[in-house]
């Protein structure tokens, strides 16, 4: 999975268990497209403090992943509605995915 999706996909479910400050550099780094040069210029830090705190959110959600597995088995329950024919075990799996 291209790295930018997966760590969006990441950022979607857990996201909300992240700090104000790392949902904000990664919100921009990689929703925004913003360098870290200026990121480093707008929160006036430097450069490699930015680059930092960027690859410590994504170890974070990448640590949620691998205890909760919750980005694994959407794909999994994704894949079983794709691939099944029963209309109404579809609509329900989807109820379940779009708790």
């Amino acid at each position: 999975m291209e790295e930018l999706v997966y760590y969006t996909i990441l950022y979607d479910i857990y996201g909300s268990l992240l700090t104000e400050k790392q949902k904000d550099y990664f919100e921009e780094y990689y929703f925004k497209n913003l360098s870290l040069s200026e990121l480093a210029n707008k929160y006036n830090i430097s450069r490699n403090a930015i680059h930092k705190q960027i690859k410590e959110t994504i170890k974070r959600l990448e640590n949620y992943e691998d205890n909760l597995h919750l980005a694994k088995k959407n794909e999994m329950l994704e894949n079983i509605i794709t691939n099944i024919s029963d209309e109404e075990l579809k609509r329900k799996l989807q109820e379940v995915i779009s708790l």
